[in-house]
């Protein structure tokens, strides 16, 4: 099977590539279009701003092939928040557009912002993503934006307000935590993607 990480120039690259290869799994991490568009099983990771994010994507020229792509996709943590419609992070950047939801930023309700640390993930039904993961299992998180509780929503948590910790639609998958730095259970989640 071959697996690819999107070189989005940021900082989980190789956390999320360790994860994957104590899995058993070979992995690589690229921008070059010919290994991604072969690729099994492709991860969206993205740390920072949304707008420098969608600008590397540009610039490497592969915004339409994400946007396009029937394979199996996993955004992690801004990479999540990229299937939204734009982000209000600055001048409201134009984002991938497969969720018709915009990127807020987290409102300061008695938290601290940005949210940092391990949180209750509950999911809601059954999804093959949290497979032999326990509802309400803690996840690491690390963001300052969010998306809101919506119909592609599988999972949520709650850090002054409730917001959407995962989600799936069609061949799209997201999570706003970052499974690479959950231990256990994070790598149960990225197995659960890789065996789709």
């Amino acid at each position: 099977m071959s697996i690819v990480i999107i070189n989005t120039g940021c900082s989980n690259l190789y956390s999320i590539k360790r994860s994957i290869q104590r899995l058993g799994y070979q992995v690589s991490v690229t921008d070059s279009i010919y290994d991604i568009k072969i690729a099994n099983k492709i991860f969206l990771p993205g740390v920072g701003t949304a707008s420098a994010v969608m600008d590397i994507l540009k610039n490497k020229n592969l915004l339409s092939f994400i946007t396009c792509t029937t394979q199996p996709i996993l955004g992690i943590c801004l990479g999540m928040q990229l299937l939204g419609t734009y982000s209000n992070e600055g001048n409201k950047c134009i984002l991938l557009n497969k969720i018709s939801y915009s990127i807020k930023k987290l409102p300061n309700i008695n938290c601290t912002i940005p949210h940092i640390g391990w949180n209750t993930v509950t999911y809601t039904g059954s999804h093959f993503l949290f497979k032999y993961i326990d509802n309400n299992t803690r996840f690491y998180f690390l963001h300052s934006y969010y998306m809101n509780v919506n119909q592609y929503t599988i999972a949520v948590s709650t850090h002054g307000i409730q917001f959407c910790a995962a989600i799936a639609v069609k061949n799209f998958f997201g999570v706003q935590f970052h499974p690479e730095k959950s231990g256990h259970s994070g790598e149960q989640l990225i197995k659960n993607f890789l065996e789709i």
